[in-house]
């Protein structure tokens, strides 16, 4: 953790090398966290666990001002770039659903227990989580977290300094406000 926290302070600082640094001493935590995401997903074309690490560190390469406070945090940028990693590819695959025989990127997780698992549905849940982070910012953070990062309640706690009953009741409420806007 020394170690971490030290590059860290550097990235911060704007030195370049160090987010490279911490983002290989980190590769492993986060190669766990994309294959958790990613787990129960066939691989029929879609993302791999590799090729989403490697595209969260391309764009988080590419953010000017990174400045992440801790690991915990840090995960917590990379969840929400993987995130925007996995909408982009189900909006990619929608696009292409449209023009051809191309394989669609499919989520699986329980907060889509009650929707099919398709490129449209992770656009819908991602329309729904903008218009609830709009309503409760923190409530949006931990579906995002789990929902697209694949984090446990405990990691979620910790990057947002929360506990983990908070976490678990934030998560029971935010997947009833999005299976509610999801049917409407």
């Amino acid at each position: 953790m020394g170690e971490v926290t030290e590059l860290m302070n550097r990235a911060r600082a704007g030195e370049r090398g160090a987010l490279d640094r911490l983002f290989e001493l980190l590769y492993p935590e986060l190669r766990q966290v994309a294959h958790r995401r990613l787990a129960r997903h066939p691989r029929d074309g879609g993302l791999e666990t590799t090729a989403l690490v490697n595209e969260c560190y391309l764009r988080l390469a590419e953010r000017e001002g990174l400045t992440p406070a801790d690991r915990a945090h840090f995960l917590g940028y990379a969840a929400a770039v993987m995130r925007s990693v996995i909408v982009d590819a189900a909006r990619a695959a929608h696009t292409d659903r449209r023009g051809g025989d191309q394989p669609h990127v499919t989520l699986d997780t329980a907060v889509s227990d009650s929707v099919a698992h398709s490129a449209e549905e992770i656009l819908d849940v991602h329309a729904a989580l903008q218009d609830l982070a709009r309503v409760d910012p923190r409530l949006a953070q931990v579906v995002e977290m789990r929902y697209f990062g694949g984090m446990t309640e405990a990691e979620i706690a910790t990057v947002l300094g929360l506990t983990d009953r908070t976490v678990r009741r934030d998560w029971e409420k935010a997947r009833l406000l999005l299976a509610h806007a999801l049917r409407a």
